[in-house]
C-alpha cells in the first residue's frame, strides 16, 4: 500500500452544499447524472488520497493541473443531489490561507517559491475566465468555526460508532465513527438569518456576526433546494468516541442564541463560553506533543 493511499484524513471538518441536478448547466448537468448512478462513488478518503499522491513528487504539485470531475452523492426528498469537489479551485483558496498562517521560511520548504509563483499565476488567470466560481465545500482544520452550527438543529445530528477490526486482535480495517449535520438550504437559511438578527439585537457586530455573514453570502450562491452538510470529517480521529457522543454543539449554540432573543445575557454568555472553552480544547491539540 503507498503512503497516499495509507494515511487517515486529515483533522480537518467540512461544510458541504449539495445541489440537485437541476442547478446545474449542460453538459454538466448530464456528466453528473450520470456519475450519480455510478454504484459506488468515490468518498472523502478517496479524494485525500489523490491529493497527497500530487504533494509526493519533486517538486510538488500543491493543486492539481486539471479539475476533478468528482463529486459527493446523497438524496433529499428523493431527489439526488450532488457536491462538486472541485479540488483544484480548493487548492488555490487553502494555498492562499496558507500564507497566513505559516512563517515564509517554513513555507519555502514545504512550498518552493517558484511553485507558489506558478500556482498564483494560474490561479489568476484561471480566475479571469471564470470570475463567479466558488467552491461548493469549506474546510476548517483541527476545529468546527462556531458560527457553521447556527445553520443547524440538534434534530439534524447523524451519530454512528465505530466499528473494531474483526477478530478484536487489532488487525484488519475497522471503521472510523460519524459525526455529522444535514439540513436543507431553506432551513439553514433561515436560522442563519435568526442568529444574525439576535446577535445584531443584542451585542455589537464581532467575529460571530461577521462570519455569519459571509457564510450567509456563500449560501446564497446556491439552489434553494440543496442540501446543507457539516461533516467532523478527520476530527473524529482527534478526541475520543465518548466526546463524540456526548457532542451537542449545535443544540449549546442554539441555546445561547435563544438566550439573546429573551433578552437574558448571563445565561447566552455562559452557554457560548462552555461551548466556546470545549472547542479550543479540541484546536490545543494541533501542539499536543
Amino acid at each position: 500500500m503507498s503512503v497516499a493511499s495509507s494515511v487517515l484524513i486529515p483533522y480537518a471538518s467540512y461544510l458541504r452544499v449539495y445541489e440537485p441536478l437541476a442547478a446545474f448547466p449542460e453538459p454538466e448537468r448530464t456528466h453528473w447524472a450520470r456519475y450519480a448512478g455510478r454504484p459506488a462513488p468515490p468518498g472523502a478518503q478517496e479524494e485525500l488520497r489523490r491529493s497527497l499522491a500530487d504533494l509526493l513528487p519533486t517538486p510538488p504539485v500543491p493543486v492539481p493541473v486539471h479539475e476533478s470531475g468528482d463529486a459527493f452523492v446523497a438524496e433529499l426528498d428523493g431527489v439526488v443531489v450532488v457536491c462538486p469537489w472541485r479540488t483544484r479551485l480548493r487548492g488555490w483558496l487553502a494555498l492562499q490561507e496558507l500564507a497566513g498562517q505559516f512563517p515564509e521560511p517554513v513555507l519555502d520548504a514545504m512550498l518552493p517559491p517558484v511553485v507558489r509563483l506558478q500556482v498564483a499565476g494560474d490561479y489568476e488567470r484561471w480566475l479571469s475566465r471564470n470570475p463567479d466560481a466558488r467552491p461548493w465545500i469549506r474546510t476548517a482544520v483541527w476545529q468546527v468555526p462556531l458560527r457553521w452550527f447556527a445553520l443547524f438543529g440538534d434534530e439534524d445530528r447523524e451519530y454512528e460508532p465505530g466499528e473494531r477490526p474483526a477478530g478484536g486482535d487489532g488487525a484488519g480495517p475497522g471503521r472510523a465513527p460519524v459525526l455529522r449535520y444535514r439540513t436543507t438550504m431553506a432551513q439553514a437559511r433561515r436560522r442563519l438569518a435568526r442568529a444574525l438578527r439576535a446577535l445584531r439585537e443584542s451585542i455589537d457586530d464581532g467575529p460571530m456576526t461577521e462570519g455569519l455573514v459571509d457564510v450567509g453570502r456563500w449560501l446564497e450562491e446556491f439552489h434553494p433546494r440543496a442540501l446543507v452538510e457539516l461533516d467532523f470529517g478527520g476530527l473524529v480521529h482527534a478526541v475520543t468516541e465518548e466526546w463524540l457522543a456526548e457532542d451537542r454543539s449545535a443544540a449549546q449554540l442554539a441555546e445561547g442564541l435563544a438566550a439573546l432573543r429573551a433578552g437574558d445575557g448571563e445565561r447566552a454568555s455562559d452557554a457560548y463560553g462552555r461551548l466556546a472553552e470545549r472547542w479550543r480544547a479540541v484546536r490545543d491539540l494541533r501542539f499536543a506533543n
